[in-house]
């Protein structure tokens, strides 16, 4: 019997590659589209970013536009021939901004806070340089608790905040009742 011996005449020997191959081109075309993707993503991304920058440019010329004529106007204001109606204009905003406390809504407010053995003095709305409402305000009771009652729904009001009590006077021989004084903030309705 004759043996068989393997020569293998090729200089590489032969080995099955196509799997390898196509799997390689797969995963490149699969790779490109990615790139054209994100290609594509930033170019778009650019565009909207050269929007923003000429919107923001745009908003920039506008707000130096109305600084420079606040500055002017301001300027006009305040010369010296110009005061007495600035310091006029002051004035009349002062009163309106006081008058804008309406005082039915306000009684209509503490009406709705105030228990029935509490009585209401006086009352004096103030206007604070923050354009805030702080009422100070005098209250009258046999006794102590109905105030106690009457501070935590104050204080428990979506329109009125803090209170603080400054002084309580006890009865004497002309008033028969506990007064009261105290502050509250009071944020009206508008």
């Amino acid at each position: 019997m004759k043996a068989r011996i393997p020569i293998n005449l090729a200089s590489a020997p032969f080995r099955r590659d196509r799997a390898m191959l196509i799997a390689t081109t797969l995963l490149s075309a699969v790779l490109a589209v990615a790139l054209a993707g994100q290609i594509y993503l930033v170019l778009e991304e650019r565009g909207r970013a050269e929007e923003a920058r000429l919107e923001v440019e745009k908003i920039e010329r506008s707000l130096r536009l109305q600084s420079s004529e606040i500055a002017r106007v301001d300027g006009i204001l305040r010369q010296v021939q110009n005061a007495e109606v600035l310091d006029r204009n002051v004035f009349l905003n002062t009163l309106i901004s006081r008058k804008a406390v309406s005082w039915t809504q306000l009684f209509a407010d503490l009406e709705k806070v105030m228990p029935g053995a509490v009585r209401l003095v006086s009352v004096r709305p103030q206007i604070t340089p923050s354009n805030q409402v702080v009422l100070d305000m005098t209250v009258g009771s046999m006794s102590g608790e109905p105030v106690v009652d009457m501070l935590m729904r104050l204080e428990g009001s979506p329109l009125f905040g803090a209170t603080t009590i400054t002084t309580m006077l006890p009865p004497s021989q002309n008033e028969t009742l506990y007064r009261y004084r105290l502050s509250v903030n009071y944020a009206p309705k508008l």
